[in-house]
């Protein structure tokens, strides 16, 4: 990315799609309407990515967006490019002074927009931030989180952060502790709505493409961190994302094919992290989740209860597509090759 002097828009927000034609929509219906509320003085452009859709996902926007009053720029590519390789593709061509990443499964609240905006103009040591993440139910999603280690996922897999939840310590993952109605100085905010300063960008690199999807916006705010900016977190400028509720839906004892193949890409995506920023301490990430889920396995295999046999099989094929993962990233120093499988 070539640095430049001057911004032809105040903002560049840019969205990756794949395969969500009807959630672009109503994605994009809503960011325009918040456009509409902003001041007349902020300029905006709108980037659509289509990454490699199957579901009429370009035609739609052509045909539904092309005059829009806010310029909806649409993107596309023939290979999918995951979340990290997606977003460099668009970020290249994006010319905002800051860039504003959206899920499709984002809504901006009323005002929220331009918030975070207003915070990013009040504050140039922040270099990232982030918003307050609700479901559609309005119930609370972890939005301002610590960097992964040893101990905080060993928290997180055991249930001891949601059981301590208050507990600064056992509560440390996703600050579950402090109150969400405080802004704060915070190691990471999620993807699904990230806003940063372009110039940043061009100095630290966009995200590592290495990360296919997940933990790639971890990586990114661990970088603007080590460059000696901040990332926030403002609780004012709240986003609604599906993202959580979808989660919950697929919550099952049954073990999926497509259920496998995220997890499969989790386990990747974290080893590759922590033997980027941990080095040998891969092994223990490892080690983590194969004893955990071995425990799991042995616990239930013994029971009778046909829910308890399927929670056995699940953990024996966690702990499968655990080894999988390392012989596939070769213990995390290679990626494999996009589009994932």
């Amino acid at each position: 990315m070539d640095p430049i002097s001057t911004y032809e828009y105040d903002v560049s927000v840019i969205i990756v799609a794949f395969n969500v034609r009807d959630l672009l929509r109503e994605c994009l219906q809503s960011l325009l309407a918040e456009c509409a509320r902003l001041p007349p003085a902020v300029r905006v452009e709108i980037l659509a990515l289509d990454n490699a859709s199957t579901d009429g996902t370009s035609d739609m926007v052509t045909a539904e967006f092309s005059n829009s009053p806010v310029p909806v720029r649409l993107m596309r590519v023939e290979v999918n490019r995951g979340f990290a390789g997606g977003n460099n593709f668009v970020m290249e061509k994006a010319v905002g002074r800051y860039f504003v990443l959206l899920n499709t499964d984002a809504f901006f609240h009323e005002g929220a927009f331009g918030r975070a905006i207003e915070h990013m103009e009040a504050n140039p040591d922040v270099g990232a931030a982030g918003a307050r993440l609700v479901g559609r139910d309005g119930s609370w999603q972890p939005s301002a989180r610590a960097f992964p280690s040893i101990w905080n996922d060993f928290l997180t897999a055991t249930g001891l952060a949601a059981r301590f939840s208050k507990s600064r310590i056992f509560g440390a993952p996703d600050r579950t502790w402090a109150d969400p109605n405080e802004p704060a100085d915070v190691d990471w905010v999620p993807g699904c709505f990230l806003i940063v300063r372009r110039d940043i960008l061009v100095k630290i690199g966009t995200f590592d493409p290495a990360f296919f999807i997940y933990v790639e916006e971890v990586d990114l705010c661990r970088r603007i961190k080590a460059a000696g900016h901040r990332v926030y977190y403002w609780p004012d400028v709240v986003v609604t994302h599906y993202g959580g509720e979808t989660t919950k839906k697929m919550r099952s004892v049954t073990f999926s094919k497509s259920g496998s193949q995220v997890s499969l890409w989790r386990m990747r995506s974290t080893l590759l992290y922590y033997r980027k920023h941990h080095g040998l301490q891969v092994w223990l990430s490892r080690w983590l989740e194969v004893a955990l889920y071995t425990v799991r396995r042995i616990r239930n295999s013994g029971s009778a209860d046909p829910v308890r046999q399927e929670r056995a099989r699940e953990a024996a094929q966690f702990v499968a597509l655990m080894r999988q993962a390392w012989q596939e990233t070769q213990g995390g120093r290679i990626s494999p090759p996009p589009p994932w499988k």
